[in-house]
């Protein structure tokens, strides 16, 4: 009876060891599983966050400009605008400087005609990239490119000044440059002309028009209304007299 029992109710040796190997491998093999899939879920994490880190630092350059309160985009000058500003700076002489320089097209350009010129840029990717262009097309000599603000800089050390602006920066600019440049220098304007400047020359047509402005001129106006306001008040003063 007890060996009948014991046939029936217990459990065969072998089964008893089966048993255990199969209890131990299968944790085993779920540890294993799951090491593998948090893995690929780090690598993955890993991929996404760095991606989007560098999208960032990419990105944010050109978007930042657009959050100023004066906005000045980044829009390559074309081959005709370029040809423009150079014809414009014919028989010039003089550091030559490009109020945001982009790509550094324009103060390239300047550097193949002999001009030491300068650029200023907000965008460092676009000055690091001028900087390789200038070296690429071997006028790294005289093709100079600063990452700077164009309101934090003064504009007096230079003889010609390229500006491609937009509407709502030209008056601005326009009392900044007065104040700071020297009778012999030349100002060009691309796309957009100055509010209150009579120009001296202009050149192209459309989008490639480009205005020119010599100091001299606008400051000898400036001089001239100055003299008639106070002939004018004078003139008054001795009415009222009289």
């Amino acid at each position: 009876m007890a060996g009948a029992g014991g046939g029936v109710g217990g459990t065969p040796p072998g089964a008893l060891k089966e048993g255990r190997q199969s209890g131990s491998v299968l944790p085993t093999s779920l540890e294993a599983s799951g090491l593998k899939k948090s893995g690929w879920g780090l690598l993955l994490t890993g991929i996404v966050g760095g991606t989007l880190v560098a999208v960032y630092a990419v990105a944010t350059p050109f978007i930042t400009p657009a959050l100023r309160r004066i906005c000045l985009p980044f829009v390559p000058a074309t081959a005709k605008q370029i040809e423009n500003v150079v014809e414009m700076l014919r028989s010039r002489r003089g550091p030559l400087v490009d109020v945001g320089s982009g790509d550094g097209r324009i103060v390239i350009a300047a550097a193949k005609e002999g001009f030491v010129a300068a650029g200023y840029e907000l965008n460092p990717w676009l000055v690091w990239y001028s900087r390789y262009r200038a070296w690429r097309e071997g006028v790294q000599d005289l093709a100079t490119f600063y990452i700077s603000d164009l309101w934090k800089v003064t504009f007096s050390q230079y003889s010609n000044v390229v500006v491609f602006g937009v509407p709502q920066m030209m008056p601005h600019l326009e009392k900044k440059l007065e104040v700071e440049l020297e009778g012999d220098a030349r100002v060009i304007a691309c796309r957009f002309p100055f509010p209150n400047w009579t120009p001296d020359q202009v050149t192209g047509e459309g989008t490639d028009t480009v205005w020119a402005y010599d100091v001299s001129t606008f400051q000898r106006k400036r001089r001239d209304a100055l003299t008639d306001g106070r002939c004018a008040s004078s003139r008054s003063l001795k009415n009222k007299m009289y």
